[in-house]
C-alpha cells in the first residue's frame, strides 16, 4: 500500500510539474499552440481557432479575422473530416523579442466526405505568434 501511494504521489507531482513547466517554458508553450491550433482546425473547433488568433490577425497581408471565420465555416461545411499532416515544423521565440515567434512548416490537407479524402493540398506556411497575456496568438499567416 505505501509503494501505491508514492506512486501516485509521484505521478501528481509529475503532473503539476509539467504543467508548470509549460509556463514557464515559452517555447514549450508555443510549440503546444501550434499543436492547439492543428488540433482545433481537425476537430473543426472554428471558436477555438478565433480564440489562438490575435485581434490584429492577417493572412497574406490582405485578410483578417472575418476571412478566416468565413474560410474555416466553407471548408468545414464541405468536408465531413479534416485532417492537417505536418510533414516539418520548426518553431523559435524570437531570440531579440521574446514575445514573438515564429512557426515553419510543411503541411498537407485533406477534406474528405467518408474515409477517402477527396481533396489534398501542400503549402509552406509562416506563421508569426505574439504572446499576450501569457498564451501565443497567431498574429501573421502566409504561405505559397
Amino acid at each position: 500500500m505505501p509503494t501505491r501511494k508514492l506512486a501516485l504521489s509521484f505521478m501528481m507531482l509529475f503532473a503539476l510539474l509539467s504543467g508548470c513547466g509549460e509556463a514557464d517554458n515559452p517555447q514549450a508553450a508555443l510549440e503546444a499552440a501550434v499543436q492547439q491550433l492543428q488540433d482545433n482546425l481537425e476537430a473543426k473547433q472554428t471558436g477555438a481557432v478565433l480564440e489562438q488568433l490575435h485581434p490584429t490577425f492577417s493572412a497574406q497581408q490582405q485578410f483578417d479575422r472575418d476571412w478566416a471565420q468565413r474560410t474555416m465555416m466553407l471548408l468545414f461545411i464541405r468536408h465531413k473530416n479534416i485532417k492537417v499532416i505536418a510533414l516539418s515544423k520548426d518553431s523559435r521565440v524570437d531570440p531579440t523579442y521574446s514575445e514573438k515567434g515564429h512557426t515553419e512548416a510543411q503541411v498537407a490537407m485533406a477534406g474528405a466526405e467518408g474515409l477517402i479524402p477527396d481533396s489534398a493540398r501542400h503549402y509552406s506556411v509562416k506563421l508569426e505568434w505574439w504572446l499576450e497575456d501569457g498564451d501565443w496568438k497567431l498574429a501573421r499567416l502566409n504561405w505559397e
